[in-house]
């Protein structure tokens, strides 16, 4: 069996850091390891109006930002599938049917969408779109036959969603879906990055992340401003590190390499907590060097966006060529599904012959 991989952004915004280290970084590195047949990468765009209805615009202007994000980190159309959700129609159509194989109250136990619909204020007006993402998203997957998903702990839920409703298809029509599994950061600080004002998500309303197409000064101002621990108000004072956001971007993006380049007075990251914890440690010279990693970081990022800025009517050929692919493969996984369904009248010649004798003998 081939290995594919599947998997996406809502294009609802510019991407930020929490994006870097929980998926986009891991899928670079996948996409050249060499070890999988296919990658599809999908700007989710469907997805993102079943909250966004009343402002496509959002939706319609952010697709180029995701894809610019995309490009700049180093997600390359040679070997991975960039493409958008809205231009595959066998995607819709799957959609449909596999909606007979789930139940609303198994919809309802989802916590990903109970975590969702809180977190939106929808309360009992849930638009039927996004409270069906769940089963939207399983058509997203199965249709590329993919085998791996690379999630955050957070979409566990929707993967064993996707993998009951293979189960489901493949017993009562015949097997034609494959399984996927799910691949998690490795780091579980990179799972879900906090905001720079160390609440538990980065969100743009809440003006609390760091977009990987920031500014050096942007993301120097955004680093020096960030929530540090209330209780270190001196520089003598013992501080905690646990809860404290500078030190989980350290955890997620420090290296041993990065204190011989800028702090050489600390041999690693288990040493500077210690003196932190300890007392007599600032938090602007904390923040001094966690801003000299993330420019180190995020430069390239920035410097390739910039080039790729000029670029846009090639982009966007990249993400039409990238569609027609995609939409290619879908309508051959929709084909085989209908054939298994046995709604594929028109090419079943058996029955159109044993219809044709049934009706001849009357």
């Amino acid at each position: 069996m081939e290995k594919i991989i599947l998997t996406g952004d809502r294009p609802t915004g510019r991407l930020h850091v929490g994006h870097y280290v929980g998926s986009l970084k891991r899928r670079v590195e996948l996409q050249n390891s060499g070890e999988y047949d296919k990658i599809y990468i999908m700007i989710a765009d469907a997805q993102a109006l079943t909250d966004n209805a009343d402002n496509p615009e959002k939706v319609r202007q952010n697709i180029i930002e995701v894809a610019l994000d995309y490009l700049s980190c180093g997600l390359d159309p040679e070997k991975s599938v960039l493409f958008i959700q809205s231009q595959v129609p066998a995607l819709t159509e799957l959609t449909c049917y596999y909606m007979n194989l789930v139940t609303v109250s198994r919809l309802q136990r989802n916590p990903t969408v109970k975590a969702e619909i809180q977190m939106r204020n929808f309360e009992t007006s849930i638009p039927v779109g996004f409270f069906t993402y769940p089963i939207s998203q399983a058509s997203d997957i199965t249709a590329f036959k993919a085998t791996t998903v690379p999630v955050g702990e957070d979409q566990l839920p929707m993967i064993e969603q996707t993998r009951e409703i293979v189960r489901k298809f493949n017993s009562v029509y015949d097997e034609v879906l494959v399984e996927p599994e799910a691949l998690i950061p490795e780091s579980e600080v990179c799972c879900r990055l906090p905001g720079t004002d160390g609440k538990a998500k980065m969100s743009k309303s809440l003006n609390n992340c760091i977009y990987l197409s920031d500014t050096a000064e942007e993301v120097q101002k955004k680093i020096m401003g960030m929530f540090t621990d209330p209780n270190h108000l001196k520089v003598s004072d013992p501080g905690c590190v646990e809860g404290n956001a500078v030190f989980t971007y350290l955890d997620a993006f420090c290296r041993d390499d990065h204190f011989e380049k800028f702090w050489p007075e600390y041999a690693n990251l288990d040493e500077l907590k210690d003196h932190y914890r300890r007392g007599g440690l600032g938090d602007v010279k904390v923040k001094r060097f966690l801003n000299n990693i993330m420019q180190e970081e995020l430069e390239p990022i920035r410097v390739r966006r910039k080039e790729l800025e000029k670029h846009i009517p090639e982009i966007y050929e990249i993400l039409r060529k990238g569609s027609m692919e995609a939409a290619k493969v879908a309508a051959q996984t929709l084909e085989e599904v209908k054939r298994a369904m046995k709604i594929n009248y028109f090419e079943d010649a058996q029955l159109i012959e044993e219809q044709a004798k049934r009706f001849a003998e009357k």
